[in-house]
């Protein structure tokens, strides 16, 4: 069991679109620092706004989603923190708003963050925690996917991923203590 020593949420930085689906990380991490007392402030060498408590870094990428890599690089080459010691948390149009996976490795999905970030480490092997938004096609939306994504939720999607935010606190501490098993079993069973 390895413990995390660095937590990215992924989004894209600036107001006009912090609201939107793709920055579903950004929100995890955010309600993280608030739990734990982490500050995050702007580190221009880590490409980001970063924190850290101890051993622990948590990370929001300030460059596009799709440069997301390079300050997921800079932090993790830093400190030499390896790729099963990092987690991403990201937006994922395969799931229903609301729907949560853990999962260690695997491809992209099409997601860009992920792909810069498994360029930049060379490997796909760090751990994901995948928030669900849904696709514009299971929720009967005509919208183009890269629009889709840069929009917010719709009203009646917001408490479904609102709850998922609040499951994946409540799972903090395995996860914190690298218990990626009993998280999933926490995560990836029903909602009662």
């Amino acid at each position: 069991m390895t413990a995390p020593r660095l937590i990215v949420g992924l989004g894209n930085p600036g107001p006009e679109y912090e609201a939107t689906r793709h920055n579903v990380g950004f929100w995890f991490v955010d309600q993280l620092a608030d739990k734990l007392k982490i500050s995050l402030a702007p580190q221009s060498k880590f490409f980001g706004r970063a924190g850290r408590s101890g051993d622990l870094w948590l990370l929001e990428p300030t460059t596009y989603m799709n440069r997301s890599g390079q300050s997921v690089g800079a932090l993790a080459n830093f400190y030499k923190i390896s790729p099963e010691e990092i987690l991403v948390i990201h937006d994922d149009l395969d799931l229903p708003p609301g729907g949560i996976r853990l999962k260690q490795g695997g491809g992209n999905g099409g997601h860009n963050g992920l792909k810069d970030i498994q360029a930049r480490l060379s490997t796909p092997d760090f751990w994901r925690l995948r928030l669900g938004i849904g696709h514009p096609r299971t929720l009967n939306l005509n919208q183009q996917v890269a629009d889709f994504v840069l929009h917010p939720p719709r009203l009646e999607e917001m408490p479904p991923i609102e709850q998922a935010l609040a499951r994946c606190l409540l799972a903090w501490p395995k996860l914190a203590a690298g218990d990626y098993a009993g998280a999933q079993q926490q995560l990836h069973g029903k909602v009662v």
